[in-house]
């Protein structure tokens, strides 16, 4: 899919720049054929004056400055038309350009969704026919069951931010709640986290009393979306840090984690909707390319804004910062 991808960039490169290419070739055989035909007529004029006449002066003057003002004439037609040309090719080739990747993007969206459906559904279906079928212990049992709740977490979380996403591309208004205690809202993201991933390492620095206003179920998936997303991208062994900090006037949210990271190339394009790095047909980490997408909208509507940096030494830092 990459690789056809990359053709069809190519495609659309290689003839943007033929077509600009030939464009500007032919404005400029146009400005030299009009300048040859300028030339041509004020030297027919001169020719056709009389030498003694009194006026020959003034009137070849007069011809020379004709000339002139058709020579800028046609300088200043030409280079308007190539502005707008130059301007209208580059807007064609960009809103191309975004147009594939965003198909592309789709493509990948559909083809995870398809999977992250299909995933716990499976894993579900077998653990109950599992115990339907086999008269297991109860360590075992309790063991399925808590897999299958895990499954079924995921399932509609990943529900819950399709719907989200709809609602926030339709416009939804989300009445803005009172002021909530941001504190504990976000201790009990963790809490929830750990309980269903006690191998895995949270640590805390978690301000008291921090108060925000903003709607709590949407502030919930900001948090449970930024935890996610770095366990995911993180070795199972490492640390994730949540840190919670309030000043006179900001509220300051960061998630950090010690993976890979994220190249600098990648930075701003994983806000945006649907994507994901890498290739869906080779990627192993889970997702839909919706989950920081959505932090980013849900901060917007909170009064603030989201963004990523390198973790030392390895790793990525992702802040939410409020004007409170």
């Amino acid at each position: 899919m990459s690789f056809f991808r990359s053709k069809k960039l190519a495609i659309v490169t290689i003839v943007y720049w033929f077509l600009l290419l030939y464009m500007i070739a032919a404005l400029s055989w146009w400005f030299i054929a009009l300048e040859k035909q300028n030339k041509e007529v004020s030297t027919i004029r001169l020719q056709e004056l009389k030498k003694d006449d009194p006026a020959y002066f003034v009137k070849a003057v007069q011809i020379e400055e004709a000339k002139n003002r058709k020579t800028s004439q046609y300088i200043g037609e030409g280079m308007t038309f190539l502005a707008l040309v130059v301007l209208g090719a580059v807007f064609v080739f960009r809103t191309t350009r975004k147009q594939i990747r965003f198909v592309q993007q789709q493509q990948n969206f559909m083809m995870a969704v398809t999977h992250e459906l299909k995933t716990p559904i499976a894993v579900t279906r077998l653990n109950l026919e599992t115990l339907q079928r086999r008269k297991l212990d109860e360590e075992k049992q309790q063991q399925l069951i808590s897999n299958s709740l895990q499954e079924t977490n995921r399932l509609n979380a990943l529900c819950n931010n399709m719907l989200l996403a709809a609602q926030l591309e339709s416009g939804v208004d989300f009445t803005t709640q009172p002021e909530l205690n941001f504190t504990d809202l976000v201790e009990g993201c963790i809490d929830d986290f750990k309980n269903r991933f006690p191998n895995r390492e949270i640590k805390e620095e978690i301000e008291e009393g921090v108060y925000l206003k903003g709607e709590d179920l949407l502030l919930q998936m900001l948090v449970n979306n930024l935890v996610e997303n770095a366990m995911k991208y993180s070795p199972p062994a490492s640390a994730i840090i949540v840190k919670l900090v309030a000043s006179d006037d900001e509220v300051l949210l960061a998630v950090t984690d010690e993976g890979s990271g994220i190249p600098d190339t990648e930075r701003k394009k994983i806000f945006d909707k649907f994507y994901r790095i890498g290739n869906e047909n080779t990627r192993s980490a889970k997702g839909t390319g919706l989950g920081l997408y959505l932090c980013a909208k849900i901060a917007e509507r909170h009064n603030g804004s989201i963004s990523v940096v390198h973790n030392q030494p390895q790793g990525s830092i992702f802040t939410v910062l409020f004007q409170t």
